[in-house]
């Protein structure tokens, strides 16, 4: 069993996982983080942006002319004045052809499937839950709306050079992963891709070829979000990511299922452990509320669904509290109407308390009252219909969290200037730092309330704990402090055994040894068997038939010995000795054994038997597989495995090697 990293980004992994003849590849997300090292695409052309002067080296060299075609200063730092690039993870690493499955965890963790499924020779097929695939189509659709709503510029290639990007600033110099950076997909490309995505229930089992049973589980993280445990008859690996033990609009978390697997494969912890959710959320209501009591205008720079379906319900009631209930919010995105509307008919993948409220009936979530009561209102653009119903002081609810796109670079554009407004950053995807820095100087107030509802450290550690897994494998990075806090000595990942780590383009080898297979005997064969009891409990007998496999299923058939058999069987393996008169045979000689060795034996009653024989001259050493036992008298090795007995004697010393065989024997019990 072997796993191949393809992402750094645990939040947005990319894993394939060969296990059993298949290739499974666990998430395709894709790391936008590279945006944050472009210039904002305006929706109205910005004349502050337009005036920031190129990057000037400290040297001039002849390069420099091309590199200040490319590169804009702003506030200390320099930028990419280009089309925005993403990183997608490292699919050259793998033959995508040779790929039988994509299993996705959550609409977070698939949006580089288009990169997959549109560019690739990958042929298999690809699970996830419907809000998974109605919801990542959302975001995709956004996504794509946004680049494709700014008129496209040039794109700047020659800073990727390794020889100029050595004498670029931080952080462009340490940009990493650079041959990953791709243009962004179109909308053909994801209808093409959603088309080919088919859906799973929470706890439906799936085959693969019949080699293995694929499950989703409810992870509590998002809505439609899961786990996926990966069964074959004998082994388990379960698939952890992107999970929460919060209270929030989707389903609970299933835990029971993953408990006793060989592998677990843990990501997805929260990238901000030191901001409590319900904390920030507090954080985020009275925020907004000073700053509109204050005449401000207030920013919320989000995704389409998610945290955003909570925001509204709690911040309704909040400022309604405050006396603040006559603000309005606008919602403004390319699938803002279809995001409210979606939400409200997903009632069997939402909590309990909100799946009730459909049998009322009424609207499991409360924004729909909202825009009932013209509360809330929602908008495809900031053109059209919006400039008509819009009144100040207000707060608006749009994209993009990173601040490269989107209709919040507008915003920030004309609120920026006025210290009487508030952006407030709740998505943890994006540092809020680095989303400010093309903006500055930014007389606005920034505030950063991240509301990341993810598994804590603390929590993660608790359930790894309870899973009690053989192996974990989780992100090297979990394995010691953020960059940022090296001091909090607690955040990190401990169990045991040791985790295993994985870093992106790295490939491991995962220990699950496979000692049993399930095979399915005929029944006619079945009838001929003549078992014998060795013990109470324990029963054995000798079987002989022609094993055949179809479809990853095991059967043994009837057969005749020597009709069918392309050989005798008295002829197999080397022509045997005679028997002595007092040797048991233990080996094959005919189509019947006299006697069958089974089970293992005592190595303190083999070490007691040799001296019995007059070897007392013994040393037995432990091995990473068993145990060796040296004849230091007589120059001879025996190395005794699991399943095996290996004897090393000097060459021509037949009857030593003779006598330790039949001590060995007779040893072991029989039938």
């Amino acid at each position: 069993m072997k796993l191949y990293a393809l992402s750094d980004h645990s939040s947005a992994p990319c894993l394939l996982l060969t296990f059993k003849g298949t290739s499974i590849l666990l998430d395709c997300g894709l790391d936008m983080t590279s945006l944050q090292h472009f210039l904002p695409l305006t929706v109205v052309p910005s004349a502050r942006i337009a005036k920031l002067p190129p990057w000037q080296p400290l040297m001039e060299k002849t390069s420099d002319k091309i590199l200040r075609n490319e590169l804009r200063e702003c506030g200390g730092r320099v930028f990419v004045d280009s089309d925005l690039e993403l990183c997608v993870p490292e699919l050259p690493l793998i033959n995508l052809s040779h790929v039988d499955t994509i299993l996705i965890s959550s609409y977070h963790c698939m949006l580089a499937l288009p990169f997959i499924t549109e560019y690739s020779e990958f042929k298999g097929t690809i699970y996830a839950t419907e809000p998974t695939i109605k919801i990542g189509q959302m975001i995709m659709e956004e996504l794509v709306e946004y680049i494709n709503r700014v008129p496209k510029r040039k794109r700047a290639v020659f800073w990727k050079s390794v020889d100029l990007r050595k004498f670029l600033p931080s952080p462009l110099k340490e940009v990493a992963h650079l041959s990953s950076w791709r243009s962004c997909y179109s909308n053909q490309d994801i209808q093409s891709c959603i088309s080919k995505i088919k859906p799973a229930a929470f706890s439906e089992n799936l085959s693969l070829f019949g080699a293995l049973k694929l499950t989703p589980l409810s992870s509590g993280y998002c809505l439609g979000s899961c786990n996926w445990v990966i069964k074959s008859e004998f082994e388990k690996i379960s698939y952890i990511s992107g999970s929460s033990l919060l209270t929030t609009h989707s389903l609970p978390i299933s835990q029971e299922p993953l408990k006793n697997s060989d592998v677990v494969i843990f990501t997805g912890i929260t990238q901000t452990p030191t901001h409590n959710p319900d904390s920030m959320l507090g954080e985020f209501c009275s925020t907004l509320a000073v700053t509109i009591k204050n005449g401000g205008n207030v920013l919320v720079p989000c995704y389409p669904s998610g945290v955003l379906y909570d925001l509204f319900e709690c911040l309704a009631g909040y400022m309604d509290k405050m006396g603040l209930g006559q603000t309005p919010f606008f919602f403004i995105s390319p699938v803002a109407e279809m995001s409210l509307d979606y939400s409200q008919i997903l009632s069997e993948w939402l909590c309990e308390s909100k799946m009730n409220k459909t049998y009322l009936p009424e609207p499991p979530f409360p924004h729909a009252d909202l825009v009932k009561e013209n509360w809330l209102k929602h908008f495809p653009s900031i053109h059209g219909e919006f400039t008509n119903q819009f009144r100040s002081p207000c707060v608006v609810f749009t994209g993009h969290p990173s601040l490269r796109m989107g209709d919040a670079v507008h915003f920030m554009e004309i609120w920026g200037k006025n210290s009487n407004n508030t952006v407030i950053f709740i998505e943890p995807d994006f540092p809020y730092l680095d989303a400010l820095a093309p903006y500055q100087p930014l007389p606005m107030k920034a505030v950063y309330c991240p509301i990341d509802t993810a598994l804590t450290y603390q929590q993660a550690n608790k359930i790894i704990r309870e899973l009690e897994p053989r192996q974990l494998i989780v992100p090297e990075k979990y394995l010691s402090p953020p960059l940022a806090m090296p001091s909090y000595t607690e955040l990190v990942i401990e169990a045991e055994p040791p985790p295993v780590p994985f870093k992106r383009g790295q490939v491991l080898d995962l220990v699950v040894k496979r000692k049993t297979e399930r095979i399915q005997i005929a029944q006619e064969l079945a009838e001929e068997l003549t078992p014998s009891e060795v013990k109470p409990g324990q029963v054995y007998a000798t079987i002989m038939g022609e094993l055949t496999v179809r479809d990853n299923k095991y059967k043994l058939e009837k057969f005749n010995c020597d009709s069918k058999l392309p050989f005798s069987v008295n002829s197999l393996g080397p022509k045997k000795r005679p028997l002595e008169k007092d040797e048991e045979q233990t080996s094959l000689e005919g189509p019947i054994l006299k006697k069958h060795l089974y089970d293992n034996f005592s190595v303190e009653d083999f070490v007691q038997s040799l001296a019995q024989h007059g070897i007392t001259d013994i040393k037995v050493e432990d091995s990473s597989s068993g145990c060796i036992i040296h004849l230091q008298a007589d120059d001879a090795l025996i190395q005794i495995e699991e399943g095996s007995t290996h004897i090393f004697s000097v060459a021509g010393n037949e009857p030593l090697r003779r006598k330790l065989r039949d001590i060995l024997v007779a040893c072991l019990p029989k039938f």
